[in-house]
């Protein structure tokens, strides 16, 4: 809703032959599915090496290679990880496998066998009956009037932050917003305090997932044999036997004390199914799991990476200061300025454009298809390059440049050239409360510090989540 036929990155008419979602052979190809696919070739990519394929060059540098995959085509195909992948970067043929023929498509082995490891019974990774039975239940917890409930939370945890800083103190940010977001997860998810020793079996749960699923540890452990020790193995089951451990007996003492309380685990603690029976111990541990995986990590990445491009963009830091200044005044904000903060909003959005947390996303087609002209066999693991698409500079003008006035104007680009929360009927169910509590925590920091950069550049890394490294910078307090 805030796009525009100009770019204000380089204020000059968008060229229409890349910018506009026009009609083409090609989208015929992929918004339907009667193409002859006796006739249709396999997608084009990078060969790799003998037997493990492109393993090492993802483990390497991941977004290097989706950026010589790119070369390829809008779908590239390789093999890595002893899966045949199809990589997308075609926003219509997102949207075709997403929305338009989204029951053609499931979550795919490469995808649920981490969920099994997990959070097996995790809204995330459940398919068919059982995913929309869990749609069912969860969707109530994330209506507009739950999620505005916790806006006072989100912005005095901000606060809480802010005041435990000293003027000129290097903070690094990545640290310090997944601290602060995994405050607010703990409050909205558990009703416990971080300080809670309980808390502790948490955040090293977290952790422990980020480590063992990193692109590096995946490619070691499909080369190296299986009776090797593992200490990251070791170490994540441990966490997460605790995880599962804690989470059993909070639900418990829910039960016992028949908790009215509307966190998460409370509101699973007593659902109960139309055919009357309740959720088991093991399927609330995973819904809470993936919650917290879900909304932690992510929203702590994109508010150290909001922080320190405003840092190293004096001109989009003034324009946002300008902003707080006349919605907010002298006080804190609140759930009521949201619809007022337009240009933290626009921030917020590019920051996820240029550095989406969520780097891909998977779908595996039930039956051989055909995409964009290309024959994808059903057992290849389709990877929408959501980064990929995100940086194509066919749907944005200067597509490395960070700039949030090209959300404050309408351009004619396709849907899915821009999707950081999914899309079609599994889209993020935490996307409301995601936005909500990244334009509170962002609005209430900035309106009292400033950030000076300590560190340079951005390299980030990937796990199961974008890592954007520490991202120091030195606080500045008003």
């Amino acid at each position: 809703m805030f796009e525009s036929e100009t770019d204000p990155c380089t204020d000059t008419e968008l060229d229409s032959a890349t910018e506009t979602d026009t009609h083409s052979p090609q989208a015929d190809a992929v918004n339907s599915s009667g193409s002859d696919l006796s006739t249709a070739d396999r997608p084009p990519g990078p060969r790799g090496l003998p037997l493990i394929g492109s393993t090492l060059s993802i483990a390497r540098d991941p977004f290097s290679f989706v950026e010589s995959a790119r070369e390829y085509g809008d779908i590239a195909s390789y093999r890595a990880y002893g899966t045949e992948f199809a990589l997308v970067f075609d926003p219509h043929v997102v949207e075709t496998v997403l929305v338009s023929r989204s029951d053609e498509f499931r979550k795919g082995e490469f995808e649920t066998a981490f969920g099994e490891l997990v959070a097996p019974e995790g809204i995330a990774f459940t398919e068919g009956k059982r995913w929309r039975r869990q749609r069912q239940l969860l969707q109530s917890s994330f209506t507009p009037d739950h999620v505005r409930a916790a806006a006072d939370e989100i912005v005095a945890e901000a606060n809480a932050f802010v005041d435990d800083w000293d003027d000129g103190e290097r903070v690094a940010l990545r640290d310090t917003m997944s601290t602060y977001t995994l405050r607010i997860l703990m409050r909205t998810l558990f009703d416990l305090p971080l300080e809670d020793d309980r808390a502790t079996i948490v955040r090293r749960a977290a952790n422990a997932v980020n480590t063992y699923a990193s692109p590096k540890r995946l490619a070691l452990g499909s080369i190296l044999p299986s009776w090797l020790p593992d200490r990251v193995e070791r170490e994540y089951e441990d966490a997460m036997t605790d995880l599962e451990t804690l989470t059993t007996e909070l639900v418990e003492t829910r039960r016992s004390a028949d908790s009215t309380g509307e966190d998460l685990l409370s509101i699973l603690a007593r659902a109960v199914y139309p055919d009357g029976s309740r959720l088991s111990p093991e399927t609330v541990r995973d819904q809470l799991v993936t919650f917290l995986f879900a909304g932690h990590e992510t929203t702590a990445t994109t508010l150290a990476i909001a922080c320190w491009l405003l840092a190293d963009n004096p001109q989009v830091h003034a324009e946002l200061e300008r902003e707080l200044a006349a919605v907010c005044g002298d006080r804190k904000p609140d759930a009521g300025d949201l619809a007022s903060l337009d240009y933290t909003e626009a921030v917020l959005r590019e920051a996820m454009r240029l550095y989406p947390p969520i780097t891909g996303i998977y779908r595996e087609p039930l039956t051989d298809t055909a995409l964009a002209g290309f024959r994808i066999s059903s057992g290849t693991t389709l990877q929408l390059s959501v980064y990929g698409i995100h940086r194509d500079d066919r749907w944005w003008a200067d597509p490395e440049a960070f700039c949030p006035e090209r959300w404050l104007v309408d351009a004619d680009r396709p849907e899915y050239a821009y999707f950081p929360f999914g899309g079609g009927p599994r889209h993020c169910l935490g996307m409301r409360f995601a936005m909500v509590e990244l334009q509170l925590a962002l609005a209430s920091i900035m309106r009292r510090v400033e950030f000076e950069c300590v560190t340079p550049t951005l390299e980030p890394s990937l796990g199961v989540t974008l890592d954007p490294g520490s991202v120091e910078t030195r606080v500045r307090k008003r």
